[in-house]
């Protein structure tokens, strides 16, 4: 059993794709971050850097004590090599894999942020910083799409380089973007999204956010389920 501490952001989608993906049994635990759940002392011994996604794993496959694992990527790969899907065991479909999980988690991911960051919540627009971020991820997705030209998914079979990506450019148009502008990346996208784990993903995601979870309510279960004795 998997206990996901998550919110519905690009990241926490990532991890509900991956897990009905492989059909992993998984707890949401929410983890309100207008709240300032992150924050809490209990959440830290699960994620250091106070940002979601985190999971505790109670079912490790070295059959010890729960371990718990922080930030997205590195929840991906933990969780592809425990259940051996959706990451190659050949050592160059693998590294290639590993490459644009990487870049994903080092470049889309903190630019598109940046994006939204100063074009919908900065308390000044700054016209600058502005460009900057649109046009950086403008040329990421071309990157990407440059990447989709004569492959299926990223690294060729769908994998979780395509998770990592994927719901950074769901949100396309707040950051500016039109897909119709990138032709490969389009296909790739409505491929993805018409998947049936990711449209269960979502639908989750959005069944949750509707329940309007009291806080009081968010941060006691945060607080039982993070006294479980965990390995960090």
């Amino acid at each position: 059993m998997i206990d996901l501490y998550y919110w519905t952001t690009p990241n926490g989608h990532k991890i509900t794709i991956f897990l009905e993906e492989v059909g992993l049994q998984y707890t949401i635990i929410p983890v309100n971050i207008g709240a300032g759940d992150q924050f809490k002392p209990e959440f830290l011994n699960i994620s250091p850097n106070n940002r979601i996604p985190a999971i505790v794993d109670h079912e490790p496959a070295d059959g010890g004590a729960p371990i718990s694992v922080f930030e997205s990527g590195a929840i991906l790969l933990y969780l592809a090599e425990k259940t051996g899907q959706l990451i190659p065991q050949d050592l160059r479909n693998r590294t290639k894999v590993l490459e644009w999980l990487f870049w994903q988690m080092a470049g889309l991911g903190p630019m598109a942020g940046q994006n939204h960051h100063f074009n919908a919540y900065a308390p000044e627009k700054i016209d600058y910083a502005i460009n900057r971020y649109v046009n950086e991820t403008g040329r990421l997705y071309g990157v990407l799409n440059k990447q989709l030209a004569d492959r299926e998914f990223v690294a060729g079979d769908y994998s979780i380089a395509d998770i990592a990506a994927y719901p950074w450019i769901v949100p396309y148009e707040r950051q500016s973007q039109n897909l119709e502008d990138f032709p490969n990346l389009k296909r790739w996208f409505e491929a993805i999204k018409a998947r049936p784990a990711t449209i269960r993903a979502y639908e989750k995601a959005e069944a949750f956010k509707a329940q309007a979870i009291d806080p009081d309510k968010s941060r006691d279960l945060l607080f039982n389920q993070s006294a479980k004795t965990i390995q960090p």
